[in-house]
């Protein structure tokens, strides 16, 4: 009140253009604190894009070794199914044993546990995740159906369709659709139940996702149980021969038994989708009691088993659920890249774990308790396939994310971040089918066929190198550039 009375009078002038420039001075003060304000706010922002960038960068190297990984089995695939028919030694084993070829569909489940772990990281809506779960299932099965089932006969055949009387129920991408289908279902379920944080031992991991080894365990209980105790009577079926359509009797009455005619496995499949929904030509015929030019497939022995004419399912119902374990040791290794931070604990648990289920396998198998069987899906092939997958993606994970070696993995990243594009138009052969659609004068006289055997049959003057090369180069890398070009689009196809 003073200083106003001051003013009113004409004595304040001083005081006021004074407490003016203090005003001044506090304005300008004031600007140059909004100012600096703005600047921080503005650092604070790139400081945070810069965190979010450093964020992104570490999921893409923790996924690259995911794609990679993906797309060497993908690569596997392709390999052995199109140049196994002229080295069998890479192509599956007609019974007990491993191949190449045999490393393909649990590598398949083994990475389809890693990418349950990473994408289940966090559910926000359990009913939302759970239906999205059952929704890529059934699109795996339709999809499975469609390129498996005999409705397709690309690429050898120009036709569509399939007698219902004969449709298969089962193959590759059924059996991941229904390992997916339980091992995500678990891993939504029990999200409440998980820690965000493990405790400080050795098994927290372990104890951490509890259910997701007891579903396993299950899996394992149900498929030892039914293997080793279901009695197996005798059974026939009708098939062709010199003069017609034949019967042939199997004749088995036990229990217990692991050879091809009298084991569990079909037994179910035989009784559940009916004999002839069952695979027509399993590689069991490449037997030295069915042919004469095992391991090859050649024409059957006078003298062969009755069995070696019948139908087998290496996809069905008995060893798709054995094959939740490739699942659920798969979903481990997702856990424990998911958990530990550093390169060195995640690979001392990956590769230590890795060798102990090899060492596992190899005893069970060369102490013929429990041989490796991939048409069996049996624990001690479980057991070496999942080892195998674990030190093969511990590996990638060195070259690509400790030593940061991408550049040669290239290829492989890519047809795995669109793999399921290269198994339908590559493995399946739906693209090669389609080139062969327009042919000239006959059905023989395609591009396909024309490139295979003028630039590689031909020229190396061998079938079966010529064979391989094609693979290696008119198919693998071929679809190598295709998904290096449809990464670079920002295409993808995913179910």
């Amino acid at each position: 009140m003073a200083d106003l009375r001051i003013v009113e009078e004409g004595l304040g002038r001083t005081q006021l253009v004074e407490q003016e420039q203090d005003d001044g001075k506090d304005s300008e003060n004031g600007i140059n604190k909004e100012k600096g304000l703005e600047r921080s706010e503005v650092q604070d922002e790139q400081k945070g894009e810069l965190h979010l960038q450093q964020l992104l960068q570490q999921k893409s190297k923790r996924v690259a070794t995911l794609d990679a990984f993906r797309g060497l089995t993908v690569v596997l695939m392709i390999l052995v199914d199109d140049a196994g028919g002229a080295y069998a030694r890479i192509d599956h084993s007609p019974w007990n044993g491993c191949t190449l070829a045999d490393f393909v569909m649990p590598f398949f489940l083994f990475i389809v546990g890693v990418a349950i772990a990473l994408a289940l990281k966090k559910v926000p809506k359990i009913n939302g995740a759970v239906k999205k779960i059952i929704f890529r299932t059934l699109k795996l099965l339709f999809w499975g159906i469609i390129l498996q089932g005999g409705y397709s006969h690309a690429p050898d055949a120009l036709s569509y369709g399939v007698d219902m009387k004969h449709i298969r129920w089962c193959g590759i991408l059924q059996r991941i659709a229904l390992v997916y289908l339980v091992v995500a279902l678990i891993e939504t379920l029990t999200t409440k139940r998980r820690p965000n944080v493990l405790e400080p031992r050795h098994l927290s991991i372990f104890t951490a996702y509890q259910w997701q080894w007891i579903g396993g365990f299950v899996a394992f209980v149900i498929y030892m149980i039914t293997t080793y105790s279901l009695y197996v009577p005798n059974w026939s079926f009708s098939g062709h021969s010199d003069h017609g359509v034949k019967k042939y009797i199997v004749k088995c009455g036990m229990r217990g038994h692991l050879g091809p005619a009298c084991n569990a496995v079909g037994y179910v499949d035989r009784e559940l989708w009916g004999i002839s929904h069952l695979y027509s030509d399993p590689v069991w015929s490449r037997l030295e009691a069915c042919t004469l030019s095992s391991p090859n497939f050649g024409p059957l022995r006078e003298d062969a088993p009755s069995w070696c004419r019948a139908p087998f399912e290496p996809e069905g119902l008995l060893s798709t659920i054995s094959a939740i374990l490739s699942g659920t040791i798969g979903i481990h290794y997702g856990h424990v890249l998911i958990h530990f931070k550093g390169h060195s604990a995640r690979l001392k648990h990956w590769v230590s774990m890795g060798f102990g289920l090899l060492i596992i396998a190899i005893i069970l198998h060369f102490t013929n308790a429990i041989p490796i069987n991939k048409q069996l899906y049996s624990f001690s092939y479980v057991c070496f396939t999942a080892g195998a997958a674990g030190i093969v993606f511990s590996a990638l994970y060195v070259l690509m994310d400790v030593w940061e070696l991408r550049t040669p993995f290239l290829f492989l990243k890519w047809i795995g971040m669109n793999a399921m594009l290269v198994f339908v138009l590559g493995a399946q052969g739906i693209l090669a089918g389609f080139v062969n659609g327009w042919y000239y004068k006959n059905p023989d006289n395609t591009l396909v066929n024309w490139i295979q055997n003028h630039l590689f049959i031909h020229v190396w003057n061998s079938e079966r190198l010529g064979t391989l090369l094609y693979v290696i180069f008119a198919e693998i890398t071929f679809w190598g550039v295709v998904a290096g070009i449809l990464h670079r689009w920002g295409i993808y196809w995913k179910l």
